[in-house]
């Protein structure tokens, strides 16, 4: 390596870390105030800078929510394109429960994630949708192909199949979009422990519900 690109390595691992710390506050502002109600020099002053300076990291407000959105979708994404190909190499589906597990570890690593999609659903979705369409749109149509070729085939219509799978987005984002009301009123924090951990369950089970085969209906009693 040479000494001009030696001297410049400390500089970049600076500039990583200067981008990162701005992510960290855009997406606690974002997930606070949504797009519009979020001003770059109030991202700027969380993050311990002047507002010039987060220019030379970010061109715009636009290009700084395009990438707080990529850093938290972009992980729940690239792990449903994973199972989605794994599962079609197997030619079946993968486990709902595994499904669930792991993007629940997602979401915990990154809570404000659920708040930041339901602010930029309720504003008409303008920032996400193109991303939705590049990103998730070819995951979906598979996710919805795998789930034909699953148990839960046989216990819903084939028209509620593409319901089904937003069923469970919404159920398990949902339980990250609702949790600060739920500890505004007393109950659960879903920010870790004993309450994580059974909400976790109770999302494995209810998915291994709903995606396996209906039970065969009961027999009649046969009276002699």
């Amino acid at each position: 390596m040479s000494s001009a690109a030696w001297s410049s390595a400390p500089a970049r691992r600076k500039g990583a870390q200067t981008a990162e710390r701005i992510l960290d506050a855009a997406e606690a502002l974002f997930a606070e105030r949504g797009y519009a109600g979020t001003h770059l020099r109030d991202v700027a002053g969380r993050a311990g800078l002047r507002t010039p300076s987060l220019y030379n990291h970010f061109e715009s407000k636009e290009a700084l929510y395009a990438a707080v959105l990529a850093r938290g979708i972009g992980p729940v994404l690239e792990l449903l394109s994973e199972l989605a190909e794994a599962a079609a190499q197997a030619e079946g589906a993968p486990d709902p429960e595994e499904v669930v597990t792991r993007v629940m570890e997602l979401l915990v690593a990154r809570p404000l994630l659920a708040r930041l999609v339901q602010h930029e659903t309720l504003s008409g979705g303008r920032h996400l949708s193109p991303m939705l369409r590049e990103w998730l749109a070819p995951t979906f149509a598979r996710a919805i192909r795998m789930v034909e070729l699953s148990p839960a085939a046989r216990r819903w219509k084939r028209e509620q199949l593409p319901l089904l799978v937003l069923a469970m987005v919404h159920v398990v984002v949902g339980s990250f979009t609702v949790a600060p009301l739920l500890a505004d009123l007393g109950l659960e924090e879903l920010s870790g422990g004993d309450a994580l951990a059974r909400q976790t369950r109770f999302l494995r089970d209810l998915a291994a519900t709903l995606f396996s085969a209906p039970s065969p209906p009961a027999r009649s009693p046969r009276w002699t």
